[in-house]
């Protein structure tokens, strides 16, 4: 096992982990807006893609290739399948670390029909021969295919019918510039604001037959830390919680209490963040402390700290990195309802945040 792989799994575990899971896939499936009128959020996106697929289907043509870049849960395979809609086209879905080899895009290529939507999901993790394949397959509509080895070896030129690619992406500075450039279209995926999930979440509720108040959405939604995924895997936790400890409808009380069992604070921080916060501010009295020193306080991989609790932590303000490690910010002594130590006010804690 890789530490990807530990960090993953640590992940999965946690009720505001922006990735997917089966059952987030498939209430994902049954919940999914299908055109672009009803997905939420987004709006210059939503504003931008509507152009685009406006122009195409009225110049009869496919549509540009689309890159669609941000952090899960923001709605990225969503859109690509509204693309499809839209185009009146079908979708091939794939990932790119399942392609590992040219002759696995090579297969895949040439299979699709015309104006097909492809949807390469994590286009970043693609291996490079397959890469440099899909230069030529995205400007020409033409791949080469090498049969045999060594001298011998012959290039056999293929046609490819006229196709979208789609490729998403959450890590968008890891693509090579080459391959950027061959997108007509790039968007960038931004989260969400609270007024906006509360519109998430009773769309969702409605869907799925969830009786919910408007204090309530708001509840859940301030603690979805920007994201609809996030949103709708709460609004099942605090549905199951309202079903058997209450009446089924879910107010600002029951989301409270629903969310207090499951350890989401009021900020959408659970049990790792605290953590993570608590050995900052306790241990270390705010920092500057080494990761991999915090990621052991914490009793958690080095990776796992670093590529899923602070991200979100950053994002709040809670945490800063500085050259000399890791420093809590005032923020985060509020948060949790602690007073700093006056080096930690003032001090080279301080000096460290703001990289004096």
């Amino acid at each position: 096992m890789n530490w990807d792989d530990t960090a993953d799994e640590s992940a999965a575990e946690r009720l505001v982990d922006s990735g997917a899971d089966r059952e987030d896939q498939a209430v994902e499936a049954a919940l999914r807006p299908k055109d672009l009128g009803e997905f939420i959020g987004q709006e210059k996106v939503r504003e931008q893609l509507d152009l685009v697929l406006r122009a195409a289907r009225a110049r009869g043509a496919t549509a540009d290739h689309v890159l669609l870049s941000g952090a899960p849960g923001l709605g990225k395979t969503t859109l690509s399948m509204i693309i499809a809609a839209e185009m009146n086209a079908p979708i091939r879905i794939t990932s790119g670390p399942a392609i590992q080899h040219a002759g696995d895009l090579a297969a895949i290529l040439s299979s699709l029909q015309e104006g097909e939507v492809l949807f390469l999901d994590e286009i970043h993790r693609m291996s490079r021969p397959a890469e440099e394949m899909l230069y030529m397959a995205m400007e020409d509509f033409r791949v080469d295919v090498i049969v045999g080895k060594g001298p011998g070896a012959t290039a056999i030129p293929l046609e490819l019918p006229p196709f979208t690619l789609v490729g998403a992406t959450t890590r968008a500075g890891l693509l090579p510039p080459p391959l950027r450039d061959r997108f007509g279209f790039t968007a960038h995926m931004e989260f969400y604001e609270p007024l906006e999930l509360e519109r998430v979440i009773h769309r969702s509720a409605n869907l799925l037959d969830v009786e919910i108040e408007a204090d309530g959405a708001a509840e859940i939604a301030g603690r979805s830390r920007g994201t609809p995924r996030i949103a709708n895997r709460l609004l099942r936790r605090v549905r199951d919680y309202a079903q058997v400890k209450a009446d089924g409808l879910i107010t600002r009380d029951i989301a409270e209490a629903a969310l207090a069992v499951y350890e989401v604070d009021a900020r959408g921080l659970d049990r790792l963040d605290r953590g993570v916060l608590e050995a900052l501010l306790k241990l270390f009295g705010g920092g500057p402390v080494g990761l991999s020193t915090l990621a052991v306080a914490v009793g958690e991989e080095r990776e796992t700290v670093e590529e899923v609790a602070e991200p979100f932590l950053v994002r709040e303000g809670l945490l800063a990195r500085t050259p000399r490690g890791r420093v809590a910010t005032p923020a985060a002594w509020a948060h949790l309802g602690l007073t700093p130590p006056g080096s930690a006010a003032t001090g080279n804690g301080q000096q460290d945040l703001f990289g004096t």
